[in-house]
Parts: C-alpha cells; sequence; structure tokens
C-alpha cells in the first residue's frame, strides 16, 4: 500500500497555483498575468483586477514542463534577479502560493526558460484579443491579424493554440471576411488541428 501511496504521489501533479506578472508602464500592455493550476487551468489578464479573464487550457505535458521549472527554481524561494545594470525590461514576478520573486533580468537559464513560457503565453493571447477584435469590429483588418497568428504559429510560440479554433473556423466559414482571409483561417486550423 505504501509503494502504492508513493506511486501515486509522484504521478500526481503537484498543487498550487503559480502566477506569472510582468509590469512594464508604456509597453502595450503595460501589464500581463498568467495564473496556472495543477490542472492545467489557464488564465490571462491585462489588469490584476479583470473579473472576465481569458481562460483557457494547457496540454498536460506542456503543464508538467511548466511546473518542473517552478521546481528547479525552488517554488521562488531564492532571488532570481542577476545584479547586473542592465536596461529595465520591466519587472517580472514569480509568485507560487505565497511564495514570489520579483526580477527585472536574470541569468538563470531554468528562470529565462519559465520567462520563455510566459512570453508565449501572453503572445499567444494578444494574437487571440487582436483575432477577435478584427473578427467583430474590422473585417479587413482580419486578414493581418491572422497573419500575426501564423507568424506565431510558425515561430513556435503558440501555446495551447486550440483556443484559437472556434474562431478560426468561423472565420473560415463566413462569406462575409475575404476569400483570402477564410483560406488563411481555414489552412492555420488545419495546422492546429494535426499538431501531435
Amino acid at each position: 500500500m505504501k509503494l502504492l501511496c508513493l506511486f501515486v504521489a509522484l504521478i500526481a501533479p503537484s498543487a498550487g497555483q503559480l502566477t506569472m506578472s510582468k509590469s512594464f508602464p508604456g509597453s502595450i500592455p503595460a501589464y500581463a498575468e498568467v495564473r496556472l493550476d495543477a490542472s492545467g487551468n489557464a488564465e490571462y489578464r491585462e489588469d490584476p483586477n479583470d473579473e472576465a479573464p481569458l481562460k483557457f487550457q494547457l496540454r498536460p505535458e506542456d503543464r508538467e514542463v511548466i511546473w518542473s521549472l517552478v521546481e528547479k527554481l525552488d517554488h521562488f524561494k531564492r532571488p532570481l534577479e542577476s545584479g547586473l545594470k542592465v536596461a529595465r525590461m520591466g519587472d517580472k514576478t514569480f509568485r507560487w502560493e505565497k511564495t514570489e520573486v520579483t526580477f527585472n533580468y536574470s541569468q538563470d537559464d531554468d528562470a529565462k526558460a519559465l520567462l520563455e513560457w510566459y512570453e508565449n503565453i501572453c503572445e499567444t493571447e494578444r494574437v487571440f484579443i487582436v483575432l477577435e477584435t478584427a473578427a467583430k469590429y474590422d473585417k479587413l483588418g482580419v486578414e493581418n491579424a491572422l497573419l500575426q497568428v501564423e507568424i506565431s504559429w510558425d515561430k513556435k510560440h503558440l501555446v495551447a493554440p486550440q483556443q484559437l479554433l472556434p474562431m478560426l473556423d468561423r472565420i473560415a466559414k463566413n462569406e462575409s471576411f475575404m476569400h483570402m482571409a477564410r483560406n488563411r483561417a481555414a489552412d492555420l486550423a488545419d495546422r492546429i488541428r494535426s499538431q501531435k
């Protein structure tokens, strides 16, 4: 029985909530926050008091990679700031439950890897917001928004791209959008669906 309990503890995701944020006045957005839980549920906010965040689901393998980085960083119980004199690039804060660390620039490879995940999640949500806004209010701007999605896809920056599928399908099937935009949306949807 003890062996079974140990096995379950090893394969079960570590409980807890991870929050990653960046505050950089003058940038767009000036603030962005990502919250993740042990089940892979994720929320994106551009205001700490946003009561209607964008919600999406991380793939289990992505959540595992992020959680392993948090563990390697000792759940943020040690400083990550490099101490080097570098340009201000915004205050990044990583928080695990009640333990948090804030830094401008870190030389820690695990911190850089976790920051890259954060940046890619934010990029995904930004292209989602831009595409959604264009689809509602600027039908001629949809092609440009789709191009941004495609660039992020080609750079392998999209995290949980399946969240884009309903919107891509809607654009692909709606004849009020330009033919080129409908084709690009259909192609992107096919590429996302074929991803393993």
